[in-house]
């Protein structure tokens, strides 16, 4: 009934306003006894007390005012081709230009046009140099930077590395508003953080949360180092490559992605490079020009508790090798499938992201010393890691066949040698390949995926679905079962 009145009453003059509450109070109308009125003394003058310089206030007033001068606003466009769509396929049908003659529709449309992004940067030097995401400026041929006093530079970019999504770049002039780097190997669960951007050269937006996780990685390529520190600061679309701050104002990550639901919108998931990363590559890219990452050439798996036990061992630590690149350092080195990897070069790693991150920051050539666990007894190998390669592998379904199920929920078929080419695989690919998995099944949660073909099980061969089913019917009761499998060239361990 209030909220009611409340919209009723709230658009009559104030002093009609006035006078319709008073007399609904003095009726009770509104709930309220009609009090007897009584005169009161004057009150006496009301004072503000001024905050006192030795008060400490509260909030983080004073770290924001030090880190929203150094963070700006990256706008960058570049020129696309338009793709043909709709009606413009059929300007290349003979019979539809006969028809049209030069009257042909479509003949306006340009072949190209500028797309423009927007982004934020992060000023981490006077002399101008500013750290932000590659996938900013990716393939900008025009870039503009606005500072937090409105003044706009031109920025050149002086180096990229897309598999870390960093960039580097560079504005003319001196003593510019800068970000004291920190050191993101201290950085902790639970710590607060402050996320900082400049999304629409607006202003900046400034959100606090916690560290919620480190180490995080979003995929599983072959030593793809990802190495995010995830936070609940909301990081929404546009603050890419602001800043992610501890609650000194150092600058600990560079804001990065999120998981966001079907709006588009922070789901408090948000993702940031560790700066010791970042700082790694803007080291390369002044003295070399590029950014240049060791590659030792594995597939490194976690060791789960399930692995574990189908390995022999007691405890689920270090980096399974599920797969080694031929002419690799690791297989010059005599790394081999089925080893676990307990340390580099005397620091413990556990797990394969660990190993990825590690491997990654170090140049090509350095040598590493790795201790190994193969058939419960260690052993020391030595590798002088290469630099990594820049293809990338390309993905592709198995074409379905016979089939029959010897794991509950998965359809299974002998690989014959069109399938195998259909997989991009060797001619001389034998197994078994996976045709189906049930979304619900133990095999989708342990990774198994459509595409992929078993090519061991429990460490003994199989080339077909008769030895598939001997080497199951063996596996001990209550003991996973350990598959090798071969995913689009590279092979890896699962245990079910």
């Amino acid at each position: 009934m209030q909220n009611f009145l409340h919209n009723r009453f709230s658009r009559l003059k104030p002093g009609a306003a006035l006078m319709v509450g008073a007399a609904l109070a003095a009726t009770g109308f509104l709930g309220v006894k009609a009090a007897t009125p009584r005169v009161d003394n004057p009150p006496a003058t009301v004072k503000t007390a001024p905050r006192s310089p030795e008060t400490a206030r509260r909030g983080y007033a004073n770290v924001v005012k030090k880190v929203v001068p150094a963070v700006v606003n990256i706008s960058s466009s570049r020129m696309v081709k338009n793709e043909m769509t709709g009606m413009q396929g059929f300007q290349m049908d003979p019979f539809f230009r006969q028809f049209f003659g030069n009257n042909m529709p479509f003949n306006n449309v340009p072949k190209e046009q500028r797309e423009k992004a927007l982004g934020s940067g992060v000023i981490v030097s006077p002399e101008g140099y500013i750290l932000t995401n590659n996938h900013v400026i990716d393939k900008a041929t025009d870039i503009t930077v606005t500072l937090h006093d409105k003044r706009e530079f031109k920025a050149r970019v002086v180096g990229t590395d897309p598999r870390t999504d960093i960039a580097v770049l560079k504005i003319n002039g001196s003593n510019f508003p800068y970000l004291t780097l920190g050191d993101s190997n201290q950085v902790e669960v639970g710590d607060i953080v402050l996320a900082v951007g400049d999304p629409f050269g607006v202003g900046q937006t400034v959100t606090s949360g916690i560290v919620s996780a480190t180490n995080r990685s979003m995929n599983n390529q072959i030593e793809q180092e990802e190495d995010f520190i995830q936070t609940d600061a909301a990081i929404n679309p546009g603050n890419s490559g602001g800043a992610l701050v501890d609650d000194e104002g150092h600058l600990i990550g560079i804001n990065t992605a999120i998981i966001s639901g079907n709006s588009g919108g922070n789901q408090g998931i948000g993702f940031a490079v560790p700066v010791n990363l970042a700082r790694y590559d803007m080291d390369q890219i002044l003295k070399n020009g590029k950014v240049e990452h060791g590659y030792l050439g594995i597939l490194p798996q976690d060791v789960t508790p399930q692995m574990a036990k189908a390995f022999g061992v007691t405890e689920a630590t270090g980096v399974l090798v599920g797969d080694v690149t031929p002419d690799s350092p690791a297989s010059r080195a005599g790394l081999q499938k089925g080893d676990i990897v307990l340390d580099i070069n005397g620091q413990p790693v556990d797990d394969a992201n660990a190993l990825r991150v590690k491997v990654g920051m170090m140049t090509p050539g350095a040598s590493v010393n790795l201790r190994v666990l193969r058939d419960n007894k260690t052993m020391n190998l030595t590798a002088q890691l290469g630099q990594f390669p820049s293809n990338e592998e390309q993905a592709s379904n198995a074409a379905p066949g016979e089939h029959e199920s010897m794991l509950e929920g998965v359809q299974l078929s002998t690989l014959t040698p069109e399938v195998a080419q259909q997989l991009q695989l060797g001619p001389n690919a034998k197994g078994v390949v996976v045709e189906s998995v049930s979304q619900d099944s133990a095999a989708a949660e342990a990774g198994l995926q459509r595409g992929d073909v078993i090519q061991q099980v429990n460490h003994r061969t199989v080339t077909n679905m008769s030895e598939f089913r001997q080497a199951m019917n063996s596996t001990t009761k209550n003991n996973p079962a350990l598959l090798l499998v071969n995913r689009q060239g590279t092979t890896l361990f699962i245990a079910i």
